[in-house]
């Protein structure tokens, strides 16, 4: 009797384990090291918007060292998350662009903005498109519906004309009521909206609160603004007040909802307006040892 026939029954058991073995390693080389675009994990929402309107959009990609968004129409972004606004109706394909590598897409398609058209014909058909309310400081956009060719902007703070082009940006210095008026040369008669500016409240350069407060005014400012968006309300108004009056523009400030999830201000902004019924019950802010800037957020909510 050979070698092989005597050690028949161990030969084999040693070329199975082998084969065992070889299979574990190129399936843990496959999960640890080999990476496909299957392996990207990011999400962009809505896939369907108009012109103006929040696309969002987050990458958690595990392995990834780089990333680089691009959105389709010239703009890229390499940020984790984000916001992105498109200015033209159309088809789009977003791209996340890991290691340089690896590319998901994202289809999103943009609509024209609908335009109620006048219903008699010769009346003027140029109208406004702007917020009813803002705040004191904040940027704010007002746009021409119109096919005119000539247009002149007064806001009603300067007594003067403020712009001239279709799509414009204003900030209010001074909280108050205004009338803005719009010129074409399709009318005679200028067209009108109406505008209330809120005053930027900094409830910590108040110097003649106590502490408690201060910081119970800010608690409860922090929760109205929060409620708005909850409530389906201006999202860029209440989200961008918030982030510059006590975030000082960090979109990662932390946000601990209920004792348990915690996540950033951005995403956790971004989430509750499409969660509706939310209920801000409580807001509790930290702030940083300069007292400047809020670097946590408690919040209590319920639906």
């Amino acid at each position: 009797m050979n070698y092989f026939q005597k050690n028949k029954k161990n030969i084999i058991i040693g070329v199975v384990a082998t084969l065992l073995i070889a299979a574990l390693v190129a399936l843990w080389l496959q999960k640890k090291v080999i990476h496909s675009a299957d392996d990207i994990v990011g999400v962009v929402y809505p896939s369907s918007l108009a012109v103006g309107d929040t696309l969002l959009f987050e990458d958690k990609t595990q392995f990834a060292k780089t990333k680089r968004w691009n959105f389709g129409d010239g703009t890229t972004s390499d940020k984790n998350s984000g916001i992105h606004f498109y200015n033209k109706p159309g088809y789009y394909q977003v791209s996340l662009i890991v290691d340089n590598k690896y590319t998901k897409s994202f289809p999103v398609m943009v609509s024209a903005r609908s335009v109620q058209k006048a219903k008699d014909t010769a009346k003027t058909t140029t109208t406004i498109e702007a917020a009813a309310q803002a705040m004191q400081n904040e940027s704010v956009s007002f746009r021409a519906i119109s096919e005119a060719k000539v247009f002149a902007w007064k806001f009603g703070e300067t007594g003067n004309t403020d712009s001239k082009d279709k799509f414009t940006i204003y900030s209010y210095k001074k909280p108050g009521d205004y009338v803005v008026t719009l010129y074409t040369e399709e009318s005679q008669e200028p067209i009108y909206h109406h505008i209330k500016i809120l005053p930027a409240y900094d409830a910590l350069a108040e110097e003649e609160v106590s502490v408690e407060d201060s910081y119970a005014r800010v608690d409860s400012d922090f929760k109205y603004h929060l409620q708005q968006i909850a409530n389906g309300n201006s999202f860029n108004m209440h989200y961008n007040y918030l982030l510059k009056t006590y975030l000082c523009n960090n979109e990662n400030t932390v946000v601990k909802v209920n004792d348990s999830k915690v996540n950033n201000f951005y995403m956790y902004c971004a989430g509750l307006q499409f969660d509706k019924n939310t209920v801000i019950q409580t807001v509790k802010v930290n702030l940083d040892d300069k007292q400047e800037c809020v670097t946590k957020v408690e919040i209590n909510q319920s639906k």
